[in-house]
């Protein structure tokens, strides 16, 4: 089944494509996730279409939000990139209210440059190319950086690749980055009723908060709408 394209904006670069496929925010504290959590939608920023569109495709908090990619999250009705720019914004400046020097570690283009870096630290060969096409594209001896440098039509220009294999490229950075940045998962001996990490304490409160809001939700529905015999009204 061909995937549902996405209104996204290309960049010149592979990076640009990569980067869409990552999350708005990366390493975020856990208490600071707790806040955007706690903090819903937040106020005043997103109509209430808008959080409908948003509840309707699985999204219930800023944290869910910052934890996307760009390019899922464009794939919501009235989600292009101008408003996912927006929600991203929205996020950061949130986050700045407890977590200091924020805006100079989390901003679009900080949370890049970290990307970049750990990219530079990979060399080409890790990538799914041969030899002689790495050679022919003048990557030998470089990094996954170079790669992401060039754009998708200057690659496609060089007869050396067809637009499958850049799809692969971009599927194989963004895992390679993604994977970077996740944290170490505890050893299985040590996670044996060892106490629950920040991360699943977090995880723990957001589905708690999430049931509380259905609660309160489904008590201020007409009665009519409210839930009955356990199956949820309709939207």
């Amino acid at each position: 089944m061909p995937r549902r394209p996405v209104r996204t904006v290309r960049s010149d670069s592979l990076f640009g494509e990569v980067s869409a496929r990552l999350p708005l925010f990366e390493a975020l504290p856990p208490d600071t996730l707790q806040h955007l959590v706690t903090a819903g939608f937040g106020r005043g920023f997103l109509t209430a279409s808008l959080r409908a569109r948003l509840r309707k495709a699985g999204y219930r908090d800023l944290g869910h939000l910052a934890q996307s990619s760009p390019e899922a999250i464009s794939g919501i009705r009235k989600f292009g990139p101008v408003r996912v720019a927006a929600v991203r914004t929205f996020i950061l400046n949130e986050i700045a209210r407890w977590l200091p020097g924020a805006r100079d570690m989390h901003t679009a283009g900080a949370t890049g440059a970290r990307r970049l870096g750990r990219l530079r630290d990979m060399p080409v060969e890790r990538l799914p190319l041969g030899a002689d096409a790495i050679a022919a594209l003048g990557w030998a001896g470089g990094t996954c950086a170079d790669v992401a440098d060039r754009s998708r039509r200057d690659l496609l220009g060089t007869g050396a690749m067809l637009s499958d294999d850049v799809d692969r490229l971009v599927t194989t950075l963004a895992r390679f980055l993604a994977v970077a940045s996740a944290p170490a998962p505890r050893a299985a001996d040590a996670a044996m009723g060892a106490p629950a990490t920040e991360a699943e304490v977090v995880a723990a409160r957001r589905a708690a908060l999430l049931a509380k809001q259905d609660r309160e939700w489904e008590e201020a529905a007409p009665v009519g709408e409210r839930r009955q015999g356990g199956t949820s009204r309709t939207a």
